[in-house]
């Protein structure tokens, strides 16, 4: 039995709560309190810290690579596309307005994507023309051939450059998010489960136990890939495994890199190679919310960074992690009322610490 005291303080009825406080929780309550700062706000996260894919990325602030943006156009269309593309960039801008530089680790290096095939290059016109109205440049893609061996990847055939995209510390990010959550008087409920939610008349009540529950007037969730104990929509888990070599003397490469549509990426962290993705190549193991890697993956990512990143040099591993996305059968993300009182955020398709803050105002706008 919970006493006085944690009822009317820590378990009190707020007028919003939000279940998950990874990038789209935290920027959805940022939102919220700034358009209306006298609603109280809760945040409820199973974890210790936020989990999910929010500190198991890759730390990307990208936006697309060309043969991604080709591919989602020809399966969505490019109204669809464009909207996406648009969404993920003004993320970024709005990531740089809110926190500098040296606060993030934020790093405008560029993003790059190797080919190995001369097809995309027939496109890059038209998607140039398309993306001139959201980036602002004649050419968001350029093809940079002299940086092949610049960067050490002398093994590959084209290399595009985009200059709107950079790198940026996952954890540093979501720990600013927090304290401007706490200068907001966001409250938060950490290491608690929501074990069943029930909407009633006036109120949502959310129980974290069969004795305890909190209040609300609406409740917002941002469980993206561990949606499927609460909401019907259609969101396919997607784990992406990753590992982080030991620091390589010489390292040549500046900027991140994509390689086949963006399902394998890499970056220079500290003169250490951070590797991830692949999951392509099995995409049936990888449907799952289980934070683990696997031998058949992690071996063949040592085998793409042996013969793509670094061709002729040793190196070793030091770190393996995996962190869990969302999919599904298109990219556009799941933000809609679900009743009255209810709304989901979900569905970030593994773009997340772009597209969360535009997200955060879109579910701020519902409410």
């Amino acid at each position: 039995m919970n006493s006085i005291w944690e009822l009317e303080t820590f378990y009190r009825k707020r007028n919003i709560t939000i279940i998950g406080a990874g990038f789209s929780g935290l920027w959805t309550a940022i939102s919220i309190k700034e358009k209306h700062p006298d609603k109280s706000v809760l945040i409820i996260e199973r974890n210790t810290i936020p989990l999910g894919a929010s500190t198991r990325n890759a730390g990307f602030a990208c936006f697309g690579s060309l043969t991604e943006v080709i591919a989602d156009a020809e399966k969505m269309g490019w109204d669809k596309t464009l909207e996406l593309v648009k969404m993920r960039f003004d993320g970024l801008q709005k990531i740089q307005k809110y926190f500098s530089n040296n606060d993030i680790d934020f790093e405008l290096n560029g993003g790059y994507e190797i080919l190995n095939t001369e097809e995309p290059l027939c496109s890059i016109e038209t998607v140039n023309e398309k993306l001139k109205p959201i980036t602002t440049l004649a050419k968001t893609y350029s093809l940079q051939q002299e940086k092949i061996q610049q960067f050490g990847l002398g093994k590959s055939k084209f290399l595009i450059e985009n200059p709107c995209e950079g790198s940026l510390h996952s954890g540093k990010l979501l720990q600013k998010l927090l304290e401007k959550c706490y200068e907001l008087k966001v409250d938060f409920l950490w290491g608690t489960e929501v074990v069943n939610v029930l909407e009633l008349p006036d109120e949502v009540e959310i129980y974290l136990s069969e004795e305890l529950s909190v209040q609300a007037d609406q409740l917002i969730y941002c469980t993206n890939a561990f949606s499927s104990k609460f909401l019907k929509e259609e969101i396919i888990p997607a784990r992406g495994q990753i590992l982080l070599t030991e620091p390589i003397e010489g390292l040549k490469l500046n900027g991140t890199f994509h390689y086949d549509e963006g399902f394998y990426y890499f970056r220079n962290l500290g003169n250490r190679v951070l590797l991830g993705g692949g999951r392509n190549q099995d995409f049936k193991t990888e449907e799952t919310t289980a934070f683990e890697t696997t031998a058949f993956l992690q071996q063949h990512l040592e085998r793409f960074l042996k013969e793509v990143v670094l061709p002729d040099q040793e190196f070793k591993i030091a770190l393996r992690w995996s962190g869990i996305m969302a999919m599904g059968s298109e990219k556009t993300p799941i933000v809609k009322p679900l009743s009255e009182k209810q709304f989901c955020a979900v569905r970030l398709s593994g773009m997340g610490v772009a597209l969360a803050p535009k997200i955060g105002e879109m579910a701020a706008e519902m409410i």
